[in-house]
């Protein structure tokens, strides 16, 4: 089907064409995802099946097309600067409106959210194509929205205490594996600190778990005092770019999880700490 199909459906509002299957356009809509031009991919597919999903088109079919999405997240893993990064990279984007879709309407059984979620956790951290931005293609993004898909899912009923404890050590370990000659540059730790809220609005976690998570994402955040025979600021431009985004979204954010003054507290010496040569009291 050409693009000028979905022009007409994109200037119709997005409504249901009635000439071919639900089923056939999803289809297609899917391999769109995957797709080298952000016209198609960012300009038509996700927002197309986005808006459907909160519509309620979906709502009998959410299970299945989660589960599409989910066998998206594998096409291509493992591989780095291919073009299959785009299929992977919106299947989860997708995948969180089926998660904020099953949140607000309840639609899925617990199983299914923990499945998903495992699989999620997997791809997330087996991810090797961490590029943002690909000049002429447009946002592969994949580690910022595996991010909001993590948010995505702390926010499920199903999820608690013990699973959300999971979802920040899964933030943190990425941060902790990123590549120094990969950097995060495209405003992904910001989006990782959002999914940190959103874990911690649902406050069910406590300092005694908050502060040691900190400290790990503080150790490998520390550019002084190591050894001089490479560049320390690109092993740890990531954690500590992660630390100064939660800072400022804790801080300014609304919406306050209900640790936040105890995690603020914590926040700050860790940054510190990290930082210890530019906050030294002036001998003047």
């Amino acid at each position: 089907m050409s693009i000028g199909y979905w022009d007409q459906v994109q200037a119709a509002g997005f409504e249901v064409p009635s000439d071919r299957p639900l089923g056939d356009l999803t289809a297609e809509l899917t391999t769109m995802l995957g797709s080298t031009q952000p016209e198609v991919r960012d300009g038509t597919a996700y927002p197309a099946l986005a808006t459907w999903i909160d519509r309620g088109v979906y709502d009998d079919l959410l299970a299945g097309l989660g589960d599409g999405m989910v066998t998206g997240l594998s096409v291509g893993l493992g591989e780095q600067g291919t073009d299959t990064v785009f299929r992977r990279s919106f299947s989860a984007l997708i995948l969180a409106e089926c998660l904020e879709r099953d949140t607000a309407e309840h639609l899925m059984p617990a199983a299914k959210i923990m499945d998903w979620g495992d699989r999620i956790a997997v791809w997330f951290l087996t991810e090797v194509d961490t590029r943002g931005f690909v000049p002429g293609k447009g946002w592969a993004h994949a580690i910022a929205h595996g991010a909001d898909t993590i948010g995505a899912l702390a926010e499920s009923p199903h999820l608690a205490g013990d699973e959300h404890a999971v979802l920040l050590d899964i933030l943190a370990e990425r941060l902790l594996q990123q590549p120094a000659d990969q950097p995060l540059e495209s405003g992904e730790p910001d989006r990782m600190a959002h999914a940190a809220m959103r874990i911690l609005r649902r406050n069910t976690l406590g300092t005694d778990v908050l502060e040691p998570w900190v400290h790990r994402i503080g150790a490998a955040a520390n550019a002084f005092g190591g050894p001089v025979d490479h560049d320390p600021f690109a092993r740890t431009h990531a954690p500590q770019s992660f630390l100064r985004a939660l800072f400022i979204h804790l801080s300014l954010a609304p919406d306050a999880p209900q640790v936040r003054p105890d995690l603020l507290l914590v926040l700050i010496e860790a940054l510190r700490m990290t930082n210890a040569p530019f906050l030294r009291p002036s001998t003047d």
